[in-house]
């Protein structure tokens, strides 16, 4: 499905077969092909295995293939990392060191060609990162090697920890061990789509075709502006609200709550049922945090229940650097607007450490600060050799 949505938005197959020559492999043919999947035109790439390996290869193995193969650096290092992703989440379920594994589930010529021809169609497309969706890893059983398995299998269930996931559709396997590998490969940012301009879109479609289901992958392809700001992070939001807290408390649950990962904390004044006076607190966190900071919400203030949305957000690449002013140190943060813009603040900490020394207006030591950095001799920049 991945290589047959990356063929449908643009790569052409034979970009694909030329670069898969590079692994020195063969008994194989790739096919393309145009079908419906629902109400869905997609391109359905096939990998006609001719001639397998004799027997199951072990991860150190599939190493030195690639390692001896022609592909492009980046493409190596990136196939490498899927295939011990796989060997890892496999040597989890089957308890075996992952170096123990071997690729007996699915024909490795297939799985080769799936990762590594993926990888070169994102090559080729000059993509430099990547998001996805929550991942739909469908329902039902699956038959395998190992017997009649749940789906999702074992070792997707394993790729998946800390990942996003959901069933629906019919009773399929919807995400593959091969598929997951790639996604948590190739991106950590798993949230709702955030704002792009597409350029190109691609139907990938799968082998299954479901009635009343588009079993299909969707890619969109989109350029990167030079004035937006960093990859969507994906992050959630957690909220309550209280009208019976204390409010000499909240310094207190602010900090705590800092201390848990938070990564900002507000406090919004509001008129509650019964015309009652009441704050609506308000927590930005990574997911990893999540289960800290509701712990530290019932621990510490008097709600009785939280909401939690997923969000995401925008960070302007930034920098610190340091300017010296006769009373001390001040540090500045330093954001990247691109095309050679910046804008920039000094720490406030610092400059209010300075200002109670010296008794002097905040205002005055950060204009100070401000105007010292902006007078500061740059180093020249280097040309860049072609």
């Amino acid at each position: 499905m991945c290589l047959g949505a990356l063929v449908d938005a643009g790569v052409p197959l034979s970009v694909l077969k030329k670069g898969l020559k590079q692994l020195n492999t063969d008994g194989y043919q790739l096919k393309a092909q145009k079908v419906h999947r629902g109400t869905v035109h997609a391109t359905k790439v096939d990998v006609i295995i001719r001639r397998g390996f004799e027997k199951p290869l072990s991860l150190p193995t599939i190493r030195r293939i690639i390692q001896h193969s022609m592909l492009p650096p980046h493409v190596k290092t990136r196939s490498l990392d899927v295939f011990k992703r796989l060997a890892e989440a496999e040597g989890t379920v089957h308890g075996l060191p992952h170096n123990k594994v071997h690729f007996h589930e699915v024909g490795v010529v297939d799985s080769l060609v799936d990762i590594v021809g993926t990888l070169l169609g994102i090559h080729h497309l000059g993509v430099t990162s990547v998001s996805a969706s929550h991942v739909n890893v469908g329902s039902g059983t699956i038959q395998t090697e190992h017997g009649l398995l749940p789906v999702p299998g074992p070792a997707v269930a394993q790729l998946a920890l800390g990942i996003p996931i959901f069933a629906a559709g019919p009773a399929l396997e919807m995400t593959t061990p091969t598929g997951m590998g790639l996604l948590t490969s190739l991106t950590k940012n798993f949230h709702p789509l955030p704002p792009i301009n597409p350029t190109h879109i691609g139907y990938g479609a799968g082998t299954a075709n479901p009635t009343g289901w588009a079993n299909a992958l969707r890619i969109l392809l989109s350029e990167t502006s030079s004035t937006t700001s960093q990859d969507p992070e994906p992050i959630i939001e957690i909220c309550t609200t209280l009208d019976d807290l204390n409010p000499q408390a909240y310094e207190s649950v602010m900090e705590r709550l800092f201390e848990a990962g938070a990564l900002d904390v507000t406090l919004t004044p509001v008129i509650m049922k019964r015309s009652r006076p009441g704050i609506i607190l308000t927590v930005l966190t990574k997911i990893s945090a999540r289960d800290t900071i509701i712990h530290t919400l019932f621990h510490d203030t008097t709600t009785l229940g939280v909401r939690v949305y997923d969000v995401c957000r925008h960070v302007l690449p930034r920098r610190m650097d340091k300017v010296q002013l006769p009373e001390g140190p001040v540090q500045i943060k330093i954001a990247d607007l691109g095309n050679g813009k910046q804008k920039m603040m000094p720490e406030y900490r610092d400059c209010y450490a300075i200002a109670k020394k010296t008794g002097k207006p905040v205002r005055e030591v950060i204009q100070h600060a401000l105007q010292t950095f902006q007078s500061k001799p740059r180093a020249p920049k280097r040309s860049r050799k072609s």
